[in-house]
C-alpha cells in the first residue's frame, strides 16, 4: 500500500513539473522569402497567460491576424495545453529585417520570445493556379521605370518615369507605396501629377493601359555606375480567373498583389579635363551671363549694387557664381545669394544671381575688371567662357586717395594733416610721483559701487515691472507685428494674396496695439466708435475702415499692381495720422 502511494506521488510530481514549465516561442513559417511574398507567425505558449503584447512589425504590413486558437488534449493521463497567436505579414522592403520580442504574462511572470531575423528578397516566381486572382493579377500588372538617358555627364539633368501598366481585362482600385527609391547619389526633385491620366499604350507586345504615376529629375553628383532604386507599390486588383459566368464572361475577383520596378542602372560620365576652364566651378547646361552695376557714378560713402546673374538652362541650384576683383578703396560685403529656378522634365530653368554692395571710401576713378563665367555645354560638349565688360566707378566728392610711393614721401604730414589727431608728445610722468591713495582715482574708485548699487536695484525693479506688464507687452508685441506685416507688405507688392493678407494682419494688429481690442471684437462699429472716442477725425477713420474694405474684396476679385501700390501708401499715410491724432 504505502509502495503504491508513493508510486502515485512520483507520477504526479512528475506531472506538475512538466505542466509548470512554461514555453513561450515564436515560430515563422520561413526566414527567408521575396518581397512579393507574405510571411506566417505564430507565437505559441503551453500555459494560459494574459495581457499578451506583440512587436511592432517594423518592416512588415499586417494583413491578417492576429488569430487566436487554443488546444487541450489528454493522452495516456497526460495533459497539455497550446494556445497560440497568429499574424500574416507583407514586407515592405528588400533586406534583412528583424520580428521583435513579443512578452505574455503568467502567473504574474512576464515571458518574452528571441527576436527572429527574416531575410527579404526582390519578387520570386511563386506557382500559378489558372484560377488564382493574385497570379492572374500579376500577369495583367507591371511597374515600369523609364530614364531619358543612360549615360549623363556629371551635373547633368535626366528624367526617371514610372508607369504602370494594367491589362484591359483588369481594374485597379488604388495602391499604396512600399518602398521609395532614395536616389542617395543624385540631387532629385519630384514632379507632381496633378491629376492621373490613362494612356493607351503596349507592354511587351499587347495592348495595355497605362497610367504615370511618378516623374522625377535627377542630377547625378557621382560619376561612374549609379544605381535608381526601385519603386515598390501594394496595388488592390479586381482581376479575371478562367472561370465564365452563365454568359461566357470572365469571372473577376479581388486580389492584392505588390509589384516592383525594375532596378536600373546609368553610367554618369566624368566632366573632361581637356579645355576645363581655371574659373570653373561646376556649371553644367546652357547659360547667359551678365554683370551689372547699379550705379557708375557717385559720391564717397555712398553704396551702389553689383549685381552678377547666370540664367539658362541647367543646374542652376549646383554651382556657385565667380567672385568680383575690386579695389581695395572699394569696401565690399559679403553678397546676398538669389534664385528664381522653376523646376520641369527639361531640368532646371531660371537664373542664380549674387548681389555685392559696394561702399567707396575715397574719391576716385575705379575700374572693375571684366569677370569670367565658365560652363560645361553637355550638347556640343565643350567648355564655354563667358565675360563681362570692364565697368568703372567715378567717385566724384570724398577724400582724395593717399597718393604712393615717392610722392607720398614729399607730401609733408603738417600739410596733409591726416595724422594731426595723432600727439607726437606723450608727456608722460614716473609713476611714482603722485600717490594713489586719497588721489581722485582712489575715491573714485570707492564711490562708485555705493552709487552703481542704488541704480541697479531701480533698473531690476523696473526691468521686472517691464515684464511682469502682460498688458502692456501684449500691446508692444501687437504694435511691432503690425510694424512688420506692414513690412511684409511692401515686399509682397504684386502678389496679391500675400499682399493683402500681410496687410490686413497689419491693421489688426494695430487695432490691438492702439484700442486693446482682440480680433473677434473688431466690427466696423466698434472700430469708428473706439477710434472716433480717442479724438480721431472722422475721415481718417473712414480711410481706415476703407482699408479693411480693400482687404476682404481682395479675397474674391484681382487687384491691380497700382491698386496695391495705392493701398500701401494709403495704410502707410493712415497710420501715420491715427499716431498723430492719438
Amino acid at each position: 500500500m504505502k509502495m503504491k502511494l508513493k508510486f502515485l506521488l512520483i507520477v504526479l510530481f512528475a506531472g506538475f513539473s512538466a505542466w509548470s514549465q512554461v514555453e513561450f516561442d515564436a515560430v515563422v513559417s520561413k526566414e527567408k522569402l521575396g518581397v512579393n511574398e507574405r510571411l506566417r507567425v505564430d507565437f505559441e505558449m503551453n500555459q494560459d497567460g494574459d495581457n499578451f503584447r506583440p512587436p511592432s512589425f517594423q518592416g512588415f504590413t499586417v494583413v491578417g491576424g492576429p488569430n487566436q486558437s487554443i488546444s487541450k488534449q489528454w493522452i495516456n493521463g497526460k495533459a497539455s495545453f497550446s494556445k497560440t497567436f497568429s499574424y500574416f505579414l507583407q514586407p515592405n522592403a528588400t533586406g534583412t529585417l528583424k520580428i521583435g520580442q513579443a512578452e505574455i504574462e503568467i502567473d504574474g511572470t512576464v515571458y518574452k520570445t528571441i527576436p527572429i531575423e527574416i531575410t527579404v528578397t526582390g519578387a520570386v516566381e511563386k506557382p500559378k493556379d489558372p484560377n488564382d486572382p493574385v497570379a492572374a493579377a500579376e500577369d495583367n500588372v507591371h511597374l515600369v521605370a523609364e530614364v531619358s538617358k543612360n549615360d549623363p555627364y556629371l551635373n547633368e539633368a535626366f528624367t526617371v518615369v514610372y508607369k504602370l501598366y494594367v491589362s484591359r481585362e483588369t481594374a485597379v482600385n488604388g495602391w499604396n507605396e512600399l518602398d521609395a527609391p532614395k536616389f542617395a547619389d543624385f540631387w532629385s526633385q519630384s514632379i507632381d501629377e496633378k491629376q492621373f491620366k490613362v494612356y493607351d499604350g503596349s507592354y511587351d507586345g499587347k495592348p495595355y493601359r497605362y497610367v504615370i504615376l511618378r516623374r522625377t529629375l535627377l542630377y547625378p553628383q557621382k560619376t561612374g555606375e549609379l544605381t535608381i532604386e526601385p519603386l515598390a507599390l501594394n496595388i488592390n486588383v479586381e482581376a479575371p480567373t478562367n472561370r465564365r459566368d452563365i454568359f461566357g464572361m470572365r469571372i473577376t475577383r479581388p486580389a492584392k498583389i505588390t509589384v516592383t520596378a525594375p532596378t536600373r542602372k546609368v553610367n554618369v560620365k566624368a566632366l573632361p579635363e581637356d579645355g576645363k576652364p581655371e574659373n570653373f566651378s561646376g556649371a553644367v547646361g546652357n547659360f547667359d551671363f551678365d554683370v551689372v552695376a547699379s550705379k557708375t557714378k557717385l559720391d564717397a560713402q555712398e553704396a551702389l549694387d553689383l549685381t552678377l546673374t547666370a540664367k539658362g538652362n541647367g543646374n542652376l541650384k549646383l554651382f556657385t557664381l565667380p567672385k568680383p576683383k575690386l579695389p581695395s578703396a572699394l569696401e565690399v560685403y559679403e553678397p546676398e545669394n538669389e534664385q528664381d529656378v522653376r523646376v520641369s522634365l527639361n531640368g532646371m530653368a531660371g537664373s542664380n544671381s549674387a548681389r555685392y554692395t559696394i561702399v567707396p571710401q575715397q574719391k576716385g576713378s575705379y575700374p572693375i575688371p571684366p569677370i569670367r563665367f565658365s560652363y560645361f555645354d553637355p550638347a556640343t560638349e565643350q567648355y564655354k567662357t563667358l565675360s563681362s565688360d570692364e565697368i568703372v566707378i567715378d567717385v566724384e566728392n570724398g577724400p582724395a586717395t593717399l597718393a604712393t610711393s615717392d610722392k607720398a614721401d614729399k607730401i609733408p604730414v603738417e600739410e596733409t594733416k591726416q595724422f594731426a589727431y595723432i600727439k607726437s608728445d606723450a608727456k608722460l610722468k614716473p609713476m611714482n610721483q603722485d600717490r594713489f591713495f586719497g588721489s581722485t582715482a582712489f575715491w573714485s574708485l570707492l564711490v562708485t559701487p555705493v552709487v552703481l548699487i542704488p541704480l541697479a536695484i531701480l533698473f531690476g525693479r523696473k526691468r521686472r515691472a517691464y515684464q511682469n506688464d502682460v498688458k502692456g507687452n501684449r500691446l508692444r508685441k501687437a504694435d511691432k507685428l503690425a510694424r512688420k506685416y506692414l513690412g511684409d507688405a511692401k515686399k509682397s507688392l504684386g502678389d496679391q494674396t500675400a499682399f493683402y493678407l500681410a496687410l490686413e494682419k497689419c491693421l489688426h494688429n494695430y487695432l490691438k496695439a492702439r484700442l486693446n481690442i482682440q480680433t473677434s471684437e473688431m466690427s466696423k462699429e466698434r472700430i469708428s466708435q473706439l477710434l472716433q472716442d480717442r479724438g480721431v477725425t472722422v475721415e481718417t477713420t473712414a480711410a481706415f475702415l476703407k482699408l479693411l474694405e480693400s482687404c476682404e474684396f481682395a479675397r474674391y476679385t484681382p487687384s491691380s499692381s497700382d491698386a496695391m501700390q495705392h493701398d500701401y501708401e494709403q495704410a502707410s499715410r493712415v497710420i501715420s495720422e491715427i499716431d498723430k491724432q492719438l
